[in-house]
């Protein structure tokens, strides 16, 4: 399952970059566009530190060296993971390669720029969520589908068995 595995991961990459590079050619940096009335907006922000911005005030090049490397560490687990898991289910697949994709597409921008393009703006009424990108999606998507496959699936698979 290896080609399926890349293909997600280049695919994810492709439209992170593809939509980051959009959002920063024809925005100003705070600019904001509705696009569904109170719920939606593309806004280009930038953010220097961790998901929700955490570890935004720490010092740059502390920064860049934790986050490349909490991003090489996470990919050779996604990898070992893939090699492991990736064989038996098409599902696992899909989300390791979604983690990956979305952790190299912000890394990605972390060494182009420093910071990672976010753009989502979601809010109901007065309750506004941090914005986040294609890559936050892939990532909150492959791990809500690994969890998943682990406390449901696998649970439903295994007492059918029985």
């Amino acid at each position: 399952m290896i080609y399926p595995f890349i293909g997600i991961i280049l695919a994810v990459i492709g439209l992170d970059q593809a939509t980051k590079m959009w959002i920063f050619h024809n925005f100003a940096l705070h600019e904001s566009k509705m696009v569904i009335p109170g719920l939606f907006h593309l806004t280009y922000l930038t953010n220097n530190g961790a998901a929700f911005s955490m570890l935004a005030g720490q010092p740059a090049l502390w920064r860049q060296i934790f986050f490349m490397g909490a991003a090489g560490a996470a990919l050779v687990f996604i990898w070992l993971a893939q090699k492991s898991f990736g064989r038996s289910s098409a599902l696992y697949t899909a989300a390791l390669a979604l983690i990956a994709g979305g952790a190299l597409g912000n890394l990605i921008d972390r060494i182009r720029f420093g910071f990672v393009i976010d753009f989502i703006d979601v809010f109901f009424g007065s309750r506004h969520f941090p914005a986040f990108n294609i890559a936050d999606s892939a990532i909150t998507v492959g791990v809500t589908l690994f969890i998943l496959k682990n406390l449901v699936l696998e649970r439903h698979e295994t007492t059918h068995r029985h």
